[in-house]
């Protein structure tokens, strides 16, 4: 009767921990932390969490020219080294599509759009993006970098939406898995 009973309890336990609990499930997440490029002053933070087949980007930024527009990319190396960003090369583009919007069909997977400034120069975005994420498929935006740029991206020249200037650059490290 007792190993009934044992068997009975290990059996609630492991169904209260199955997969419709996601108290123990971990949610994969990264963040960006933008620092400035050379004579700049754009800084903040950019965070990631892949929610099923599209992956959650918020940003906070600050320091950008007040009521202005400003692109914002994942970029295909996780190198903000030079003083002009560059050494994080062009847009992360793993399905090798033409540049456009964050929401078109014909994107980057990198296309992030816009961030639009207030009057204080700070800015914050949150969108659902698709065709990247946080694993180890070749779409991974792991270890890559996010770039803000000085101006608008027109979400359509080819091939980076003619938005100018890199004012900011951060490496994309996945966070460490957090219980509470």
């Amino acid at each position: 009767m007792k190993s009934v009973w044992i068997l009975i309890c290990g059996c609630v336990l492991l169904a209260a921990c199955s997969g419709s609990n996601d108290m123990f499930r971990k949610k994969q997440s990264a963040t960006a932390v933008l620092a400035p490029t050379k004579g700049n002053s754009v800084s903040g933070t950019v965070n990631f969490t892949q929610k099923g087949d599209v992956v959650l980007v918020e940003a906070k930024v600050n320091g950008l020219k007040p009521n202005g527009s400003n692109g914002i990319h994942i970029h295909e190396k996780g190198n903000c080294t030079a003083a002009d960003a560059s050494s994080a090369g062009g847009h992360f583009n793993p399905s090798s599509s033409q540049h456009g919007g964050p929401a078109g069909e014909a994107r980057h997977g990198g296309d992030l759009g816009n961030l639009q400034a207030d009057a204080t120069g700070h800015a914050q975005l949150s969108i659902q993006v698709s065709g990247i994420s946080l694993g180890t498929e070749p779409n991974s935006i792991s270890g890559r970098a996010v770039i803000v740029h000085a101006g608008a991206d027109d979400l359509k020249t080819q091939p980076s939406g003619n938005s100018g200037a890199r004012v900011a650059c951060g490496l994309i490290s996945k966070n460490p898995d957090k219980f509470f």
